[in-house]
């Protein structure tokens, strides 16, 4: 997908601004001082301020950044999907860019999983804890059902077209999602994301899902840092309960196998919300998660 629209929501994010790079426009917000910096890495179809209450109250402890990579949200375009590396790489050219001092925690949700790993192996010394927010993981097919394998996901993708029928639902549960967001973040937010061009978006970062968890998959495992996972594993009513039980299970195992990799590794679950809702729902969870691990990193 080639993604070349400017859209008056990338000229004009409610807040913080653009870093250049490689002679694109990079959104970028930070918030707070000291370190580690705690570094935020969108899903699919996610934008960084959609994390924002949560970095505002991290920012009262350490740095706390959300971004968006390029060709999504507020950032300049460029064609999409992308290789994990490419998205990694253009994080720590941000981050330097910006004079914020590695190591960092990163805290990836869903698909920012895959970038957060590949960021781990390409740069192990620049990560000092990872703050797993039900991201996905390079060896998701081995614990999931075949109906949910990564292939499968990628086959089974709304297209432009069933985005269209549901825009109006998607409005509204986006409206209710940011309820408690400030009026001058959420309402620019609601309209970005109905936007055709943030559907393409999401719909292009899924797109490769397989791809990317083989480039994952040739490198190693995750840095011996500090780890909390956080599985979410609440009830969705648009599952099946046979397949959300296999799911949970799936899950479950994944993120122990992730936290048992590690020194320090602790896996929390989390039944009262689901995937797409964790960090509107449970941002208490997600900064506790994340002051333990600053905390962690601290020590020697």
């Amino acid at each position: 997908m080639t993604n070349n629209s400017t859209s008056s929501a990338r000229l004009a994010p409610p807040v913080g601004g653009f870093q250049e790079i490689d002679g694109r426009r990079i959104f970028v917000h930070r918030s707070g001082s000291g370190g580690p910096a705690v570094v935020f890495l969108p899903g699919a179809g996610a934008v960084g301020l959609d994390y924002f209450v949560v970095q505002q109250h991290v920012s009262q402890f350490t740095t706390a950044v959300v971004y968006d990579r390029g060709g999504t949200g507020y950032s300049d375009p460029l064609p999409l999907p992308r290789s994990a590396a490419a998205v990694a790489t253009e994080l720590r050219e941000l981050l330097r860019a910006q004079n914020i001092p590695a190591p960092y925690i990163l805290a990836p949700h869903s698909l920012g999983g895959f970038y957060a790993h590949r960021f781990a192996q390409l740069y192990p010394r620049d990560v000092a804890g990872l703050v797993w927010l039900d991201g996905l993981h390079r060896d998701w097919d081995d614990f999931m059902p075949p109906a949910m394998h990564l292939a499968t996901a990628e086959q089974m993708a709304p297209d432009l077209d069933q985005f269209e029928q549901q825009r109006s639902a998607m409005r509204e549960m986006r409206a209710d999602l940011l309820a408690d967001y400030p009026e001058h973040v959420r309402r620019p937010l609601i309209d970005a994301k109905a936007s055709d061009e943030s559907i393409q978006v999401g719909i292009a970062e899924r797109s490769t899902l397989t791809e990317l968890a083989t480039e994952l998959r040739a490198g190693p495992g995750l840095p011996d840092v500090p780890v909390v996972a956080l599985s979410v594993l609440g009830t969705d009513p648009a599952q099946q309960a046979e397949m959300l039980q296999k799911m949970h299970d799936g899950r479950r195992r994944m993120d122990a196998a992730l936290v048992s990799a590690v020194s320090h590794g602790e896996q929390r679950i989390l039944s009262d919300t689901v995937h797409h809702r964790l960090c509107f729902d449970r941002p208490d969870a997600v900064i506790q998660a994340i002051r333990d691990v600053v905390d962690r990193a601290a020590r020697p």
